[in-house]
């Protein structure tokens, strides 16, 4: 018999993070993690001593990324549905990390009300990237949910994170190429100044379809524009940077 017969329920999947010996329960007809909760992970970099909030953490990848590649990190992730934030506490404890990592099902936006204002030396976010009403929703609430926006703007993921962050406190996301520029006027107007951004791309050459963004809470002036990223060869074949960041 499977020992993770009692963590899993009906319909649910155990995947392994690779990373850290770390699992990952999912569902496979909800909204599951991708490449982008990788780079965004990588991108964030923790560092020691950072206590960290996970904004719309779904079942929990980022948070267990960071927490695997920063054994000092303190991570409060926030998951507005119940079921998806139930799977990611489910992970946590099978990972043995609940002293670590805490799952709070609530709305990012009132996050502050209940973890403190001011109190996150980090926040990431991969939030959802559809303007609601500009393609075709899906029928499963799930999905629905973690790949619209609904009323979760820019604006509004911003402005949590400014909410949650000290001053000097650093906010990461990854969010499409074409709309990068309403994530930074966003930052901009909650008093995150954007300090590094890195463009993502399949393949060289090719235009970008991720941005990855880091501001600072009431940072200066001056942005940074890393090399760009590229995932794959001109043979299809992965990048060093690729295996870097999975390895």
């Amino acid at each position: 018999m499977c020992e993770y017969t009692e963590v899993l329920r009906p319909g649910e999947r155990l995947d392994d993070l690779q990373t850290g010996g770390m699992k990952l329960i999912q569902r496979p007809d909800a909204f599951r993690f991708g490449t982008d909760s990788v780079l965004l992970a990588d991108f964030a970099a923790p560092r020691k001593g950072d206590r960290a909030v996970d904004l719309g953490c779904g079942t929990g990848a980022i948070a267990l990324l960071m927490a695997a590649h920063q054994r000092a990190l303190s991570v409060d992730a926030v998951e507005l549905q119940s079921e998806i934030a139930d799977m990611a506490a489910r992970s946590v404890q099978l990972n043995g990390i609940a002293e670590r990592v805490r799952v709070h099902c609530m709305d990012m936006r009132d996050a502050w009300r209940t973890l403190g204002a001011g109190r996150y030396s980090l926040a990431v976010c991969n939030p959802p990237y559809g303007r609601s009403g500009a393609a075709l929703e899906s029928q499963n609430e799930a999905k629905r949910i973690a790949r619209h926006e609904g009323d979760l703007t820019p604006e509004a993921i911003a402005a949590s994170a400014a909410m949650l962050l000290k001053n000097g406190g650093r906010f990461c996301a990854i969010y499409p190429a074409p709309r990068a520029y309403e994530l930074m006027r966003a930052m901009d107007l909650a008093g995150i100044a954007p300090k590094r951004l890195r463009t993502v791309h399949g393949v060289a050459g090719r235009v970008p379809k991720f941005v990855l963004l880091e501001g600072v809470k009431q940072g200066g002036e001056g942005l940074h524009w890393l090399t760009p990223l590229v995932l794959r060869n001109e043979d299809g074949s992965f990048t060093e940077e690729w295996h870097r960041i999975y390895d």
